[in-house]
């Protein structure tokens, strides 16, 4: 055993990288009841890119027999951008007349 080489090595410590994740859940409010939520979801779950990862989705009564569609997403703060979220998602005009943002947690 020598103890100079020993000191002189290089040790590598592998200590785990922290990514910051947020949970995000989101409301997406259609124009009218006579939008079809069900196409509305499945194109709101077109959108993808690394670091989003799209999670349950529900319906839920708002007035007048509109629904909205609340859908939970996790995203990697570094490479994913809520308001880059929302802005993709408004570009579904046909369905989508607002997004919001219901609840934001880190994880």
């Amino acid at each position: 055993y020598n103890a100079k080489k020993a000191k002189n090595s290089p040790i590598l410590l592998s200590e785990p990288v922290l990514i910051a994740k947020s949970n995000i859940i989101l409301d997406v409010k259609p124009w009218d009841d006579e939008t079809d939520m069900a196409a509305l979801e499945k194109e709101v779950r077109t959108i993808a890119t690394d670091g989003l990862l799209w999670g349950a989705a529900k319906l839920v009564p708002l007035a007048y027999g509109i629904h909205k569609l609340q859908i939970s997403c996790v995203v990697e703060d570094d490479k994913v951008s809520v308001d880059w979220l929302t802005e993709e998602i408004e570009k579904f005009e046909d369905y989508v007349q607002s997004v919001d943002i219901a609840a934001f947690n880190k994880v």
